[in-house]
């Protein structure tokens, strides 16, 4: 059964969207396809920061399409008023992005063949040949699914809270995936939770000891473990 969401244009919409991904890092599954590329066209605007999980999931689909276009297809979302994307749209790049990697393998970005190119163009040109060679390396770079035992102090502990404050941790090549509490003993409950890690980017163990167990998120976290590592 597809996902349903409702005015998306309106705060009450949005903050559905940002419940429904307190515990998801994609529409549906566990990697960007067609469904989150129809609920991002379906915004009518980039949301406020108000909506926490809502404006992450943004701009992680937004540097996607930046980047490289995302072609999974997705289990099926409706959008009252709003049509299903294209599958031109889901695949294929921005044209800007097109032209930036045609200036990268432009070994003479400097020669203008129609006319005398100015320092700002030169400059530009530059800009965006970095940033493209930037994006190249990033995609090069291998992945990790990663699954983490995070336990609390006592069962007095707030799990919700508990699960807020580890996934308000945010980072470059850090995305935050479904999770789940699992019975410990004597009405104690530890939050299993998944994550995808870009390898070259995100350590594991310094995401464990600088952040998932110092202030202020030690206030409910007690200990946390890696109980599977996988390539992906």
């Amino acid at each position: 059964m597809a996902v349903a969401f409702h005015d998306l244009g309106s705060a009450s919409g949005l903050k559905k969207l940002d419940e429904y991904l307190l515990t998801r890092s994609y529409i549906t599954g566990y990697q960007a396809s067609k469904d989150d590329i129809t609920v991002h066209a379906a915004l009518p605007k980039p949301p406020s920061s108000e909506f926490v999980n809502v404006s992450r999931w943004y701009n992680h689909i937004e540097a996607l399409l930046r980047i490289s276009g995302v072609s999974a297809e997705g289990c099926g979302v409706v959008v009252e008023g709003f049509a299903p994307i294209t599958e031109e749209a889901i695949a294929t790049p921005p044209v800007s992005d097109t032209k930036a990697a045609a200036a990268e393998d432009d070994d003479d970005d400097d020669v203008d063949l129609f006319g005398e190119e100015t320092e700002e163009e030169k400059k530009a040109a530059e800009e965006r040949a970095a940033a493209v060679k930037k994006s190249a390396k990033k995609k090069e770079s291998g992945k990790s699914s990663v699954l983490l035992d995070v336990k609390p102090w006592d069962d007095e502990t707030d799990m919700k809270k508990l699960e807020e404050a580890v996934r308000s941790i945010q980072m470059e090549g850090l995305f935050w995936g479904a999770s789940k509490l699992v019975p410990v003993g004597y009405g104690i409950k530890k939050l299993q939770i998944m994550m995808t890690i870009v390898d070259d980017l995100v350590s594991v163990d310094s995401l464990i000891e600088d952040h998932l167990t110092v202030e202020p998120v030690n206030e409910y976290v007690q200990s946390c473990d890696i109980v599977a590592f996988n390539k992906i």
